[in-house]
């Protein structure tokens, strides 16, 4: 298993931090017809500067959903097998999905929103509920003119 917090992406460098000495002395030129080519100057390149980390962690939108059907079914007194057979879905599929492990298609959603007694809109109104509940607890950047018009979140499909 990693060490890795989950939902956390690992920056593998490409490229050294920095450039390496230059080779000097005879071992430095090379010879035949690529020692006749004139020598340009390579360019040095400065050491990637990581963008400081956020102060807290945006929420993922799939754990939102998943937090809300996992509610819902709770809610409702029923089983993840129960509900699963409703949807049509694998148990260990909803699992993942309350447990924010997968991002789900929106027919997906759609089955197992159907199941819980609510439609898809519902569904997302709930998550989009808890993301402005979860935006109003961080403090707000800045905000364009734009965007201030909504409030909360617009979802496009």
């Amino acid at each position: 298993m990693s060490n890795q917090a989950p939902n956390e992406a690992r920056v593998i460098p490409l490229r050294p931090a920095t450039a390496p000495a230059p080779v000097t002395g005879p071992a430095a030129r090379p010879t035949g017809p690529v020692a006749d080519a004139p020598q340009r100057p390579r360019p040095v390149l400065a050491p990637r500067q990581t963008p400081p980390a956020p102060r807290s962690r945006e929420p993922l939108w799939r754990d939102l959903v998943g937090d809300v059907l996992r509610r819902e079914r709770l809610a409702q007194e029923r089983t993840l097998k129960d509900v699963a057979d409703a949807a049509r879905i694998s148990m260990p599929y909803l699992s993942e999905l309350e447990r924010g492990r997968k991002e789900a298609s929106s027919e997906v959603l759609a089955a197992a929103a159907r199941a819980l007694g609510l439609g898809l809109t519902d569904l997302l109104s709930l998550a989009q509920g808890e993301l402005t509940r979860l935006a109003q607890v961080r403090p707000a950047r800045h905000r364009t003119p734009s965007a201030s018009r909504h409030d909360g979140m617009c979802l496009a499909a």
